[in-house]
């Protein structure tokens, strides 16, 4: 774990860790190259990338290949966010990791239907995305003050102009939209985002142990670059049984 992503993968780890030794379907959207991915498969999981960029995709296949799992722990779909519904079929999926992509889709909340009608019951979604008040912070930082005023103006989640930001609210209510339940949420990247990359590099255990800290301590959580949701769909019935127009037609 590295300080940006060891708070994302304390939260996968617990889930791990309750699941048990069972071999889990994660399907990864936009999982790019594996950074995620690869990590699953060689624990002994079956997961499915699914990303737009074919030369994301061929990196990710020659990794698996090289590691002796292509075809068999690993498969990779070329396809968007949007297109996840048609892509996989419904209530199949223990695991789904839609990450740093709700900011650029079309329709985030149809992106969150879809995952919803791919999981099984009881199955979770973990969901990063870019933090609002962090992005306020940054700019305020760097001096770019008229950025940050009409940044801080806009609703969140809405911000003309630029990549689509939450906060916690906005993004545990868009989960809710879809009939998840909101487990937690955490700040990613509350401080190594921040530092001279000197002053990381020369403590990087500290660092790390203080992402973690204060990754669901407000208001340290409120100004990370990211936020980490984990929303698991209810163990009696999944949201597509509920809504019959989400489910895969195929």
């Amino acid at each position: 774990m590295t300080p940006r992503t060891a708070v994302i993968w304390a939260a996968l780890e617990r889930e791990l860790d309750r699941r048990g030794p069972e071999p889990l379907h994660v399907i990864d959207v936009g999982g790019g190259t594996g950074g995620f991915a690869m990590p699953f498969a060689e624990a002994g999981h079956m997961v499915t990338v699914i990303d737009a960029s074919p030369d994301a995709l061929a990196s990710l296949s020659r990794r698996a290949t090289d590691a002796g799992i292509a075809g068999t722990r690993i498969t990779a779909v070329q396809g968007d966010a949007d297109q996840l519904g048609t892509l996989v079929s419904p209530a199949s999926a223990d695991i789904v990791l839609c990450h740093s992509m709700l900011e650029e889709v079309d329709d985030p909340a149809a992106v969150m239907g879809a995952i919803a009608s791919v999981l099984r019951p009881g199955g979770i979604a973990s969901i990063v995305v870019a933090n609002r008040c962090g992005a306020v912070l940054a700019r305020v930082l760097a001096g770019q003050m008229a950025a940050a005023t009409a940044l801080l103006e806009d609703a969140p989640g809405e911000a003309p102009g630029e990549r689509r930001r939450f906060d916690a609210d906005s993004a545990a209510a868009l989960m809710r939209s879809a009939g998840f339940t909101v487990e937690a949420i955490a700040g990613v990247r509350v401080i190594s985002d921040l530092m001279p990359g000197a002053l990381a590099d020369a403590d990087p255990t500290g660092v790390l142990d203080f992402e973690i800290a204060t990754s669901s301590m407000p208001p340290f959580r409120d100004i990370a670059t990211q936020l980490h949701v984990l929303a698991r769909v209810p163990p009696s019935e999944s949201p597509a049984s509920r809504n019959p127009a989400s489910r895969n037609p195929c």
